[in-house]
C-alpha cells in the first residue's frame, strides 16, 4: 500500500492489531466477525475508522452493503434527498436496491462509479 499519510499507516496498523487480537485470520473469519455489533463497534473505536469504513470493509469480504461516501451523498442530493444521517441514507439506498431487485453493494458500486466520473 502506498499511503501518503502517516495517520493512514497508523490506522492500518491499529486495524491489523485489533483483528489479530480478535483471532481474525482469514477473509471468512472477518466476514463472520462483522456479524456481531460489538465487533463493528470495536472497529469504530480505531482512530480514522468511521461507519463508511466499516461498511466498506464488509464489502471487501463479500458482504453486500452500502458504504455511503461523498459520491453517494452527491447522488442523493441530486435526487433531492439531503441532510440524512449516515444510517438513514444507507437505509434509503438499501431500500432502493430492494425495490429495484439489486444487491445493496451492487447499487452502491454503480452509483459510486457514475458520480466518480464527474457526472
Amino acid at each position: 500500500m502506498n499511503f501518503k499519510s502517516p495517520r493512514k499507516v497508523a490506522t492500518a496498523h491499529d486495524l491489523t492489531d485489533l483483528l489479530a487480537s480478535s483471532g481474525v485470520d482469514t477473509r471468512a473469519d472477518l466476514c463472520a466477525w462483522l456479524d456481531h455489533q460489538d465487533n463493528r463497534a470495536a472497529l469504530r473505536k480505531v482512530k480514522g475508522v468511521g461507519p463508511k469504513s466499516v461498511d466498506y470493509i464488509g464489502n471487501l469480504v463479500g458482504r453486500s452493503q452500502v458504504a455511503v461516501d461523498v459520491h453517494l451523498r452527491a447522488f442523493a442530493a441530486d435526487a433531492g434527498v439531503m441532510e440524512l444521517r449516515y444510517n438513514e441514507l444507507r437505509a434509503a439506498y438499501e431500500e432502493a436496491a430492494a425495490v429495484l431487485g439489486h444487491e445493496p453493494g451492487g447499487l452502491e458500486h454503480v452509483v459510486w462509479r457514475f458520480k466518480s466520473q464527474g457526472v
